[in-house]
């Protein structure tokens, strides 16, 4: 894994591994969302860091913990990918665009960060080792159009498993996720071409996001990580 995702650091920094937990005054804020929701997160929350690196195939197990994993696995690679593009920036980045991508890069390590904290270590999948190797992020073109592509994945993944929720608290704080997740995606699809932040290939006739099965994620997902991801089970 690249040096700049192993150094150590508090909180929710870019610098922190892919497995770096968030701390428990940050937790009990972003989880105080609801009343409810705190109590239910609060009893997967620990402060044990020892977490074997993945390897071979991960499944990741049912119900709703399979779904939160399922998040927590979008999330890693979302983290990962944008600590790399802060780290190495495209070439000639403007100002406006790196304090953007910073911005966005900071959410996707506290929603990594939360998904850690929230689902107990005995249910938790592993850290995953994302594979960028297809991505040339000395190009703007490069890593626009993969930004795109993991958030509007992102975006279509929360959509399509909200339904596999059974506990109405992890829907509401899985909305309030999914919400800034569209932010991100908007902004960087009108990075790549102005006015297209709501183009028909995502949003329909009707001004309905689309939203897509676990396989169908997971799918395209695959290619940038290492590990094979089974979610046969996510929310059965």
């Amino acid at each position: 894994m690249s040096n700049f995702l192993k150094k150590e650091g508090e909180e929710a920094e870019l610098t922190t591994p892919l497995h770096a937990p968030i701390k428990r005054r940050s937790f009990f804020m972003y989880a105080g969302a609801t009343a409810g929701a705190t109590a239910l997160l609060l009893s997967g929350c620990d402060d044990d860091d020892d977490e074997t690196p993945a390897a071979g195939t991960v499944s990741l197990g049912s119900g709703d913990i399979g779904v939160l994993n399922y998040a927590y696995a979008l999330e890693q690679l979302e983290a990962a990918f944008y600590a790399q593009v802060i780290a190495t920036p495209y070439a000639s980045m403007p100002a406006d665009e790196m304090t953007a991508l910073t911005a966005i890069a900071k959410h996707e390590a506290i929603h990594r960060d939360f998904f850690k904290a929230a689902i107990p270590a005995a249910s938790r999948i592993p850290a995953l080792n994302p594979d960028f190797s297809s991505i040339n992020f000395s190009s703007r073109d490069a890593v626009l159009g993969a930004a795109k592509t993991f958030e509007d994945l992102g975006v279509a993944a929360y959509n399509g498993a909200g339904s596999l929720l059974k506990s109405p608290d992890y829907l509401l704080l899985a909305g309030k996720i999914v919400s800034v997740e569209a932010r991100h995606a908007a902004y960087v699809r009108d990075l790549l071409d102005n006015g297209s932040f709501a183009g028909s290939d995502v949003v329909n006739a009707n001004g309905l996001d689309q939203a897509l099965p676990v396989a169908t994620v997971l799918a395209a997902a695959q290619k940038y990580i290492k590990e094979t991801i089974n979610g046969d089970n996510v929310g059965k």
